[in-house]
């Protein structure tokens, strides 16, 4: 291998890695941790931080990619469902996991932080206009309560951000338990319908 693809090499490792890191720090620490923590438990030096993303909303950009493509499918494929209150559920089960899987896309989904705000803003509008969309087809159907609003669907994915569970499995299960709640929740005409498996988490009675 030449020195040249050596270090191209190199600087793909150093990204990944940089991107991994980052992708775990906002969702264990917030989307305030500092540039600098990110670059030391990457084991780099800020200016390689900076060198592959030049702005923290770079580095928010290219972290939260793949949630953000996953999103705008769930979405389509939730408004693409023939029967509204069905596409409304999956819209919710599907979020959800999402969420509970990316805690970091799930603040910067939520956050007021400027650079958070700044690169999400339109995307984030777009999202919430199209939810907007789901509630009204689903409530003409007669299936969604009358009185449910937008942000009760906002209030469920930050309930939902705060579960904490040992494995990323036990969270997804938390998550669907979750949403099959919230389902039941929000149907104008509730059904006792049997929840999905109790998940582990860490909790003890004394």
């Amino acid at each position: 291998m030449t020195s040249e693809a050596s270090q191209r090499s190199d600087a793909r490792d150093n990204r990944a890695r940089i991107l991994a890191v980052a992708r775990a720090a906002f969702a264990t620490d917030g989307l305030d941790i500092p540039i600098r923590e990110i670059a030391r438990r990457s084991g780099v030096g800020p200016a390689t931080v900076y060198r592959h993303f030049p702005t923290k909303q770079a580095l928010f950009a290219a972290a939260f990619a793949e949630s953000m493509d996953t999103c705008a499918t769930i979405l389509d494929d939730a408004l693409a469902e023939p029967d509204p209150w069905r596409g409304f559920c999956l819209m919710i089960e599907r979020l959800l996991a999402l969420h509970a899987l990316d805690r970091g896309f799930s603040r910067a989904f939520t956050s007021r932080l400027p650079e958070v705000v700044d690169h999400f803003a339109a995307e984030r509008d777009r999202s919430l206009r199209r939810v907007l969309d789901l509630v009204r087809r689903a409530k003409e159907t007669g299936e969604l309560r009358a009185d449910v609003v937008l942000e009760d669907v906002v209030l469920a994915l930050m309930a939902n951000e705060g579960i904490r569970a040992e494995s990323r499995e036990a969270r997804l299960a938390a998550s669907r338990r979750f949403a099959a709640l919230m389902i039941q929740a929000f149907r104008a005409q509730p059904r006792a319908t049997p929840l999905p498996p109790v998940a582990r988490l860490p909790v003890s009675v004394r």
